[in-house]
């Protein structure tokens, strides 16, 4: 083979591989900026997710600046449009390597998304900080992946163990049928059973379900202490949440337990009276009295307006900005891959939830899980925090 036929074929490869999302010719652009893409829903039945994340990044950048280490922050942004295939978010990963050649990606709200990515992110060689996606295995499957939201099994783990120790002695278990649900109902079932607790039944629902009253009504006739239940927030958990007041579970005897996310804080004018007494376990809510969460809420207001009320999200989305921020810082202004991850990992960070930190050998976070209950104080509903575990780590993942 001659040397231009052979010049040939290697242009052809290269081309090929930038087709299909590989790594050659996928380097970061070499200037004075801090690329930062971003992948959120932004469109679609959870937008409101999206505008969550996008406002908490602001509220960020408005205390710390557009600016870090010398590099001016640029940040692009595209549109998942929620929980799909997961297709379009490995599509818009792909374009933000190499076309817009950023040096991290900030994204990923749920799980089929985050797992479309995780190859092209290995191969690209690309950190990508997960704000949201919660199923346990995600940070396993790429090198590249740093969580710094939650997993399910956190929460629901914590949540299951304390139930056991807290009277209750049949459960009956209720979760979107999908692979942070599955998480839920298998965390919270190992902690709760390990207790001496009993599962009296089980059924999985439809992501976008919006109606439970034959669901509901099987937990009725199970007669059960409690029931046990995730779905994927936003509109969802809204109608959740209002058919269980509607199905008068409290009136059934039957106390309602749930993940955070189902009650978060600007879901609530929403659910209203169905909020009473529900027990949840979470890692944020507006009432956490310190210095942090106080400059994060006002920052937040001062970009959503006055009356607007930040969530979980926004803090993820805020946190993910301070992790990638202080990485740079740490490296002196170099943004290589290897750089940036090994900056990160071990982290610990002032966040407004209370202090995290990143494990350096799972890259998940570790962080207090609150348990709460839904009380009117003042006039309106809220997640009071009345127990707290201190430094939970995903119970699935051993931290060093």
């Amino acid at each position: 083979m001659n040397s231009s036929l052979r010049s040939a074929l290697r242009a052809a490869i290269c081309g090929l591989a930038l087709a299909v999302g590989l790594s050659p010719g996928a380097a970061p652009a070499a200037d004075d900026k801090l690329r930062i893409g971003v992948i959120l829903p932004l469109s679609g039945v959870f937008s409101n997710e999206g505008r969550q994340y996008e406002q908490g990044i602001a509220a960020y950048q408005k205390l710390h600046g557009k600016t870090v280490a010398g590099l001016s922050v640029e940040i692009i942004t595209r549109d998942d449009q929620g929980p799909g295939s997961g297709d379009l978010a490995r599509r818009l990963t792909q374009e933000l390597i190499l076309r817009e050649k950023v040096d991290a990606i900030i994204g990923y709200s749920f799980t089929p998304n985050a797992m479309s990515t995780a190859s092209l992110l290995s191969e690209a060689k690309r950190p990508a900080i997960i704000v949201n996606a919660a199923t346990s295995i995600i940070t396993e499957r790429s090198p590249y992946f740093v969580r710094v939201s939650w997993t399910l099994p956190q929460s629901a783990a914590t949540l299951g163990d304390w139930a056991a120790k807290n009277g209750i002695k049949t459960v009956y278990t209720m979760v979107s049928d999908y692979a942070p649900g599955i998480d839920a109902e298998t965390w919270f079932t190992k902690a709760f059973v390990a207790g001496g607790g009993k599962v009296a039944g089980s059924v999985r629902t439809p992501i976008t379900s919006m109606e439970y009253a034959p669901y509901l009504q099987r937990v009725i006739e199970a007669k059960p202490d409690a029931l046990f239940a995730f779905n994927p927030g936003g509109d969802v958990s809204v109608a959740f949440m209002k058919a269980t007041r509607e199905r008068n579970l409290a009136g059934a005897g039957i106390k309602l337990l749930v993940t955070g996310d189902v009650v978060e804080d600007n879901s609530l004018p929403l659910i209203g009276d169905g909020l009473d007494g529900v027990i949840s376990a979470h890692h944020y809510q507006l009432g956490i009295a310190t210095a942090e969460n106080e400059r994060f809420i006002k920052a937040y207001k001062d970009i959503a307006g006055a009356d607007a009320t930040p969530n979980f999200r926004a803090v993820q989305a805020y946190d993910a900005m301070d992790l990638l921020y202080k990485a740079v810082v740490k490296t002196g202004g170099k943004t290589d891959a290897e750089g940036l991850l090994a900056a990160m990992k071990g982290m610990t960070l002032a966040s407004p939830r209370g202090a995290i930190t990143i494990d350096a050998q799972t890259r998940d976070i570790v962080q207090d899980v609150y348990i709460r209950r839904g009380e009117k104080i003042d006039g309106r509903w809220q997640n009071r925090s009345f127990d707290t575990y201190k430094a939970v780590a995903d119970p699935g993942k051993t931290p060093r």
